[in-house]
């Protein structure tokens, strides 16, 4: 069914590299990023390593398109939507970034208290631990998909993995959404696309925007990496597997003309932005970067699957 929404603590955890939700160590995309996320996230863990250093590595805002801002830090991404009606947040980053990406809202010119909803891709501690003094400095609505909901107000990242549980400040989440429900604000609409496996309510973000000669369909993706997943005997999600083949093969049916992943480094998001700031308007623009990201996504996750068998 579809529905539309209109609207007129430091974290405890232990600390394994690689993230949870793959991808921000790994660097130039060299190779296939997320063959390499599925390497590295099946590599030894160690409690009390650091996170990379640029997780928390400040990143001046820039603009992507239309209107569209990059608020994150260097290697975890927060997008800001302007809108009629103020504005959208989409993901919190890292307890630690709550700040950095406030002052990162307001040097794009919006006050934070003009932030109504805050999107959560998923349940997890370098997306959505930020979320809650969000929330708290400015009272906007937190909206994830529904499958997150209980991971999100208790703080639990859910399912099994191989580095344990890395906990983060519970919110509240005003609304839990489903497969291509809505989300408006002013005359600013987003489709929520479930993609579960990653987490259970791993949500994919779709927007279109005005351009010429056309309009541009915008893709947020939600990590479809393994990235520490147990697949085989994961007693607290029984059903990963065949969430990820769905949400891979969903993922696959997408036209995106620009991809903006949590994990900016899967698209080049900082290096695109920086020749965007030198004037190349069209540098976010490329239709064949999600069918990529789609294809290294299913043999990685072939591969693990493979592995995590024998």
């Amino acid at each position: 069914m579809m529905q539309t929404l209109a609207l007129t603590a430091p974290s405890v955890r232990l600390r394994p590299p690689p993230p949870p939700g793959g991808g921000g160590s790994l660097g130039r995309r060299t190779k296939s990023l997320v063959g390499a996320i599925a390497i590295a996230a099946s590599a030894p863990l160690f409690l009390g390593a650091a996170d990379p250093p640029a997780w928390t590595r400040p990143q001046a805002p820039f603009p992507i398109a239309g209107p569209i801002t990059y608020v994150g830090s260097e290697g975890i991404a927060a997008y800001l939507i302007k809108t009629s009606a103020g504005a959208i947040l989409l993901d919190g980053t890292l307890a630690e970034n709550a700040g950095m990406v406030e002052r990162n809202i307001v040097a794009a010119g919006v006050p934070l208290r003009d932030v109504k909803l805050i999107l959560v891709t998923h349940a997890h501690f370098d997306h959505a631990a930020g979320v809650a003094a969000i929330k708290r400095a400015n009272g906007a609505r937190v909206v994830a998909g529904a499958g997150d909901v209980r991971a999100l107000e208790t703080g639990v990242p859910p399912g099994e993995t191989n580095y344990g549980v890395i906990r983060f400040p519970a919110v509240d989440v005003d609304r839990g959404v489903r497969d291509r429900e809505t989300v408006t604000l002013g005359t600013t609409t987003l489709t929520a696309r479930a993609t579960p496996g990653h987490t259970p309510g791993c949500t994919t973000w779709t927007m279109r925007i005005l351009a010429k000669p056309r309009p541009l369909a915008v893709v947020f993706p939600c990590s479809v990496s393994v990235a520490g997943n147990r697949l085989i005997g994961n007693r607290a999600y029984p059903g990963i597997v065949a969430d990820y083949r769905r949400s891979i093969a969903m993922l696959g049916t997408l036209h995106a003309d620009i991809v903006l992943p949590s994990h900016p480094e899967l698209a080049d998001v900082i290096a695109r932005g920086k020749r965007r700031q030198a004037g190349d308007t069209t540098a976010f623009i490329d239709p064949t970067l999600l069918p990529k990201i789609v294809a290294e996504a299913k043999t990685a996750f072939d591969a693990d699957l493979a592995k995590q068998a024998r």
